[in-house]
This record gives C-alpha cells, sequence and structure tokens, in this order.
C-alpha cells in the first residue's frame, strides 16, 4: 500500500432530512469521521467488482481486463486466478462485472465455487433481435453466469461450468450486480439496457413486460431486461420464486432502470440501489415478485420533475426522424405523469436525489455534460455496515452507497429493524474519480473502494472532470478516530443548481479570453467523412454519444468541452488519443480509421474540409469557429 494521507468527509454541512422522505440534492451533511487514505494497487483494467473473501484478500473483476485476481489489501499484490478469453467488451458497461463466493468457500465442504457473470458473443444464439446493424459488436452479445472452481493449492480458478447463458446485454444498463444469498440461491440484477434515450431512443423498455410461459421453456430471456433474478446454484428456477402474470421463471422484482448495487443485511434483507434519469437514483428493499416502477415512475410515485416519454411511439414524424431531448418532450411523443400509473409498487426507502418539476437541469458550471451535475449521483454498488465499539462508532446499522458520479460514499443510517433511512445522511471521501464498488475489511476499520480507469466525474474544484485522481485503483480508507464538523473545511459548490444557474452563467459568459490557435491549422479531406462517420458509429458512439454531446459514458467530443480542452492544440495529438480507444481494445482499428473518425470529429464541430488528408503525422493546431 501506499500514499498514506488524512481523508476527511467533505461538503458543506446542511439541512437534516426527514426520515423517509424524497431527498433534496443538498440532503446530505458533513461526515465529520476522519480517516486515513492509501492506495492498496493500482493499473487495473476498470475494477468493477471487490469481495472481501474467508482468506481476507480482495476478490476482484476487472471489467475490460477480463481477470478474476485475488489482491492482498495488506500488500497490494495481485494474484491472478483466471484471465476469461470468452469475455467480449465493446463498451462503456460491458465485459466481466458482478462475481459471488459460495458461502461455503475454503471450509471443506467441496463447495469451493465462484460465480461470474460477463457479456460475451454468441454466433449459436443469433443476433439480438433488437439490433439490427450486423456490423455492430452488440449484435451477438448476450450475457452468461458461470461458475468456477477455485484450487487452494495453487490460488487458481478453473473448470468453467455454464449456469445460464442468452442473458440480455446491451451498449447501456446492463447492471450485473451478483450475490449468494442466505437462502443459497443466486441474486443477479439486469438494466432496462439504456433503452428510450439516447442512442437507444426507439427501443422501448420493457422493465414492465413480465416472460411468458413459452418463451421460458424455450429460454428466451428477452422479457428478463429491468429485473433482478434469483437463481438456484445450478442456475434453474427455484421452486418458491414469485408466480407473475401466471408464470414462474427466474425473475425475483420488475420494474427496475439500472440496478446495479444489491446487498444482504444480517436479518435476509436485501437492499439495493438504482440509477435514475434525471432525478432518483433509489435504495430499495427488494421483496419477492415486487414492482418497482420504472419506467413509469422514477424514485416515489410523486409526479416530481418527471414524466415517462414513450418515445418508440412518436407519430408525424416517427421515432427515427425526431430529435431526442433530455429537456423537453416534443408533442409528437406520447408522455404521461407518473400519477397515471396505478398498479401495486414497492416505493424506495430513499431516493438520491428528489426535485420539483420545474427544476434547471441545464449547468452552466458542466458546459454541456449537465449528466454529471444532474440531482442523480449514480449509485453503482451498496454494502450493508453494522458498526460497534470495535468498528467505526456511530455507523451502528448503515448502508454504504458508493457513487460515479460525484466520488464519494453516501453513509445512510437506518432504522432499529433496518427497513427504514432514519436520519441524516452523510458523504465521505470526495475525490476526483469515479467509485465502482465497496468491500468492508474483516475488523470493520477499513473502507475498500474501487475505481473505475476513465470517465467523467464531478470536479472537486467545481463542473465536471475526466482526469481521474485515482484511476483504474483500488482505495483504503482506514478509520482513525472522531472529528468536529466545525472543523472540517467546506470546499467549493460543486455544480451550482437550479435556478441560480443563470445570474452565474450571466457571470462567466465572458469570463473567458479564448486564444487564437497560431501557426497552421489541422486540415483533413472531404474524402474521409464518409468512412469516418460510419466508423464513428460502429465503434464510438456507443461511450461518446450518437451526436457527440448526448454521451452516455465518454467525455463529448463535440461542444464547449472540447473546445476547452482541444483548441489550440496540434491535430496529431488528437489522432494520437483517438488510437487509445475504445479503452477496451485500443489501437485495435487502423491508422487510416482513427483518422477518418478524428475528421469526423473535426467536420462536426464546425472545421471546414481541405486539400490535404488527415493523418497520425498530420502538422497544424486545431481551431474551432466560435
Amino acid at each position: 500500500m501506499k500514499n498514506l494521507k488524512p481523508a476527511y468527509a467533505l461538503l458543506a454541512c446542511t439541512a437534516l432530512v426527514a426520515p423517509s422522505a424524497a431527498q433534496s440534492p443538498d440532503s446530505y451533511v458533513t461526515g465529520a469521521k476522519q480517516f486515513t487514505e492509501s492506495v492498496v494497487i493500482s493499473g487495473l483494467a476498470n475494477p468493477w467488482e471487490i469481495t472481501l473473501g474467508p482468506d481476507g484478500m480482495l476478490w476482484t473483476t476487472e471489467r475490460t481486463g477480463g481477470r478474476i485476481s485475488r489482491i492482498d489489501p495488506a500488500t497490494g499484490e495481485q494474484h491472478v486466478a483466471i484471465e476469461i478469453a470468452e469475455i467480449s467488451a465493446p463498451g462503456g458497461q460491458d465485459g466481466l462485472m458482478g462475481l459471488a463466493l459460495h458461502p461455503e468457500l475454503g471450509q471443506g465442504t467441496g463447495n469451493d465455487y465462484v460465480y461470474a457473470a460477463y457479456t460475451y458473443v454468441d454466433a449459436d444464439k443469433g443476433a439480438d433481435p433488437q439490433v439490427t446493424d450486423a456490423s455492430s459488436p452488440y449484435h451477438e452479445l448476450y450475457t452468461k453466469i458461470i461458475r468456477l472452481t477455485y484450487n487452494e493449492a495453487d490460488g487458481t480458478l478453473s473448470d468453467p461450468m455454464d449456469l445460464i447463458t442468452g442473458l440480455p446485454a446491451s451498449n447501456d444498463h446492463n447492471s450485473g450486480r451478483l450475490k449468494v444469498g442466505p437462502d443459497n440461491a443466486l441474486y443477479y440484477t439486469i438494466g432496462d439496457q439504456g433503452n428510450n434515450q439516447g442512442a437507444n431512443v426507439c427501443i422501448p423498455i420493457e422493465a414492465q413486460r413480465l416472460p411468458t410461459a413459452d418463451e421460458v421453456e424455450n429460454k428466451d430471456y428477452v422479457a428478463y431486461v429491468g429485473k433482478s433474478l434469483r437463481l438456484n446454484l445450478d442456475g434453474s428456477i427455484p421452486e418458491d420464486n414469485p408466480e407473475l402474470d401466471g408464470v414462474k421463471s427466474h425473475v425475483f422484482t420488475y420494474g427496475h432502470r439500472n440496478m446495479q448495487g444489491i446487498a444482504f443485511g444480517p436479518d435476509g434483507t436485501l437492499y439495493a440501489t438504482e440509477h435514475g434519469p434525471k432525478t432518483d437514483d433509489e435504495v430499495n428493499i427488494l421483496t419477492s415478485g415486487g414492482n418497482y416502477g420504472w419506467p413509469n415512475v422514477a424514485g416515489f410515485n410523486d409526479g416530481k420533475a418527471y414524466e415517462h416519454a414513450n418515445w418508440e411511439l412518436a407519430a408525424n414524424p416517427p421515432c427515427a426522424e425526431t430529435e431526442f431531448s433530455e429537456y423537453a418532450i416534443p408533442d409528437n411523443v406520447p408522455h404521461e405523469p407518473e400519477s397515471a400509473f396505478t398498479e401495486e409498487m414497492v416505493e424506495p426507502i430513499a431516493t438520491m436525489f428528489t426535485v420539483d418539476t420545474g427544476w434547471n437541469f441545464v449547468v452552466a458550471d458542466c458546459k454541456g455534460i449537465d449528466f454529471i451535475c444532474w440531482p442523480t449521483v449514480g449509485i453503482t454498488s451498496v454494502e450493508y455496515y453494522e458498526g460497534g465499539d470495535d468498528r467505526i462508532p456511530g455507523w451502528d446499522k448503515v448502508l454504504l452507497a458508493p457513487t460515479l458520479k460525484r466520488g464519494s460514499i453516501y453513509v445512510l443510517p437506518l432504522d432499529e429493524n433496518g427497513q427504514a433511512v432514519d436520519g441524516a445522511v452523510e458523504r465521505y471521501f470526495q475525490t476526483n474519480n469515479r467509485y465502482r464498488d465497496v468491500a468492508v475489511s474483516a475488523d470493520g476499520k477499513t473502507i475498500y473502494v474501487a475505481t473505475d480507469a476513465t470517465g467523467l466525474a464531478e470536479n472537486t474544484e467545481g463542473g465536471t472532470t475526466s482526469e481521474l485522481a485515482n484511476p483504474g485503483e483500488i482505495i483504503a480508507f482506514t478509520y482513525s478516530g472522531e472529528g468536529d464538523p466545525s472543523t472540517v473545511a467546506a470546499p467549493n459548490e460543486q455544480s451550482l443548481r437550479g435556478q441560480d444557474q443563470a445570474a452565474a452563467a450571466e457571470g462567466e459568459a465572458d469570463a473567458g479570453d479564448s486564444t487564437a490557435a497560431s501557426g497552421d491549422l489541422a486540415s483533413f479531406a472531404e474524402s474521409q467523412l464518409a468512412s469516418g462517420k460510419t466508423a464513428y458509429g460502429a465503434s464510438c458512439a456507443v461511450c461518446h454519444g450518437d451526436t457527440m454531446t448526448n454521451n452516455t459514458y465518454g467525455p463529448p467530443l463535440a461542444g464547449e468541452f472540447f473546445h476547452d480542452n482541444w483548441e489550440g492544440k496540434p491535430a496529431s495529438e488528437l489522432v494520437a488519443k483517438a488510437h487509445t480507444m475504445p479503452p477496451s481494445a485500443p489501437d485495435s482499428l487502423s491508422a487510416e480509421v482513427y483518422a477518418d473518425i478524428t475528421a469526423y470529429i473535426l467536420s462536426v464541430n464546425g472545421m471546414e474540409a481541405g486539400d490535404a488528408p488527415l493523418s497520425a503525422d498530420s502538422t497544424g493546431t486545431l481551431s474551432f469557429p466560435e
């Protein structure tokens, strides 16, 4: 381990929140507990799951690296147990995801099993009916859950056995969290596939659709999207699974958007965390057969700042000819308020966070990357924690919720029965990072956090950043004592939200002092654009958006944020940057294709074609018209 330093809870104190109420964007307080921070290991290829094993090691999956490893939290030494060649990770939310350990692992009972979930190409199953482009890397992409056998003698995993194959997979909202419950059943989450938004806007959300008897019989799992699943340890359907609409399947709960966190409490309560759209990240308790409302309801059924727009049903013009917007629903797109949904549903125990209708979601500080500054925080996991005299005092029964957008862990106190959020939510460990998963040491004193290797996050100095402080690392935050909340320095407000943004925008409109690029300007040829557009759609749009600004994972490649980063820089530097993409397969395209993609990006940003084609050896600087 390295980089030992003090780490304190950050963000200014605000009002306490009412128990079980919807939370506003400022409904958290500064945590006063003090921790030291150290880095356990660096250089991981997007660690996705970290689980403390009975051997005291951190069992870790690397989403794009395809490795399952055991990492010594004391030394950072990595022991690779297996590298799975079958894994396919073409985008930002696929690859090797969830991992779970059999509860009898290492106990000499013969159950030395480890379970893992990942995306793979299944040519035998054939094309995903929702992916019509045969050249798309998602054309035959599916998810499977496997069982591996652990050899304690040499620390390896082997003998993979498929438990269930052909589960839905997508370029977005795969969810992918996997746990073994106290009932010796496997629990797995599948998101809504990112449909009805962005590049997938014309594909319907089917989180409310339940599987038919024929689909279950034929192992057609298309209706498993937007669900949590419950499986026997051999992959079969448990006899006591809920019967939904007359059919018993693997489906345990439904009506979910992107549930990336599940964790069991000591009494068997199953907690879950879920990404909301612009508001209402959810903290739920999952109950057998429960309907959690999505896409008709986000968070509580309160009619606040959300309406379900069904873009697929757009008419005059149809969806394919209608411009998607996060902020306004066109008249030709059917939509309805939350109150129109009258079916019985399970409401969350907390939301992070809810705002009133009319909230201004366009954030001047974020320079076109508004989603980072929306009220949602991007909860990626959840861990149940119970304190005590020998652990972290005051955290008697809490949930630890790591976040992508905020680079923090939120601590949610539970009531005595663990069935409701009771008290103020606290925010800890704020850094310029994307926190992916969390685990707790055996003595309860250290919180381990896995971070994404790339992506966008809130900047501690305001706005957004793609420069992560700890990319692809596991960080340890170790409790060192209690502090006085009044001595914790309040940082700058992270992003101006709501109606105060207008005044801020006016104040900074003319603050910039742009410097014109000097020397020759970069050039690209008109002949590169058609090829570049096609290649961009196949390889880049999944992360950066089809318009280069409606991104779901990567930074925008058009607009103010992009211009601020690249104005005046050499064109060859941008081409070189392109060669590092996609993150799961850098430099996997030809030099000509990378140059064509870059040329297309420049054209979208208003630069005009010239005579000389763009290449890695091109001279000239970038300059974008105002």
